[in-house]
């Protein structure tokens, strides 16, 4: 019988999945972090994958409602693009069909409207996450995952860039 799935599991190591990532920064310079709901301890920022004829900015905009609730003109606002791809290769006990090798990644920052805001993770399309707070770029980047950490970096390096224009 055929695979539901046309990407057979010795694939997984043939492609890397295109995704958006999104950066939300409040008016004290700290971003949103979120705590993974499987994997405790373990904190990024939302992504996720690009759907077919998706343009990249409504696919970070989607995913950033999806896992957080926050919708772009309500909660939050664009601020810009990091212009260009980045991405990281996933530790071989991460992969699957889904990711495959890794993630190539386009990012966007925006910037939350209330900095008091409250997150309700429990009530999200898509419940990936269980805690979420605001950190200092370098507190995150001390805590994230280390095949995410080169990547966390060059954000790091954008959103100084940009803030200081």
């Amino acid at each position: 019988m055929a695979s539901k799935n046309p990407l057979a599991e010795k694939d997984v190591d043939r492609y890397f999945r295109a995704n958006a990532g999104v950066v939300v920064v409040n008016s004290q310079g700290q971003v949103l972090a979120l705590e993974r709901r499987r994997q405790q301890g373990a904190w990024q920022f939302p992504q996720g994958g690009v759907d077919p004829g998706e343009a990249l900015l409504k696919t970070a905009e989607r995913e950033l409602e999806e896992e957080t609730g926050l919708v772009t003109g309500r909660d939050i606002r664009f601020l810009s693009e990091l212009p260009e791809w980045v991405g990281y290769e996933l530790p071989e006990d991460w992969r699957s069909t889904k990711t495959g090798r890794g993630q190539v990644q386009r990012w966007f920052f925006f910037q939350v409207l209330d900095d008091n805001i409250q997150l309700d993770l429990e009530n999200v399309k898509d419940k990936e996450f269980r805690d979420w707070k605001w950190m200092s770029m370098d507190d995150l980047l001390e805590i994230v995952v280390p095949f995410r950490r080169p990547v966390y970096q060059r954000l790091k390096h954008w959103l100084e860039s940009t803030q200081n224009d």
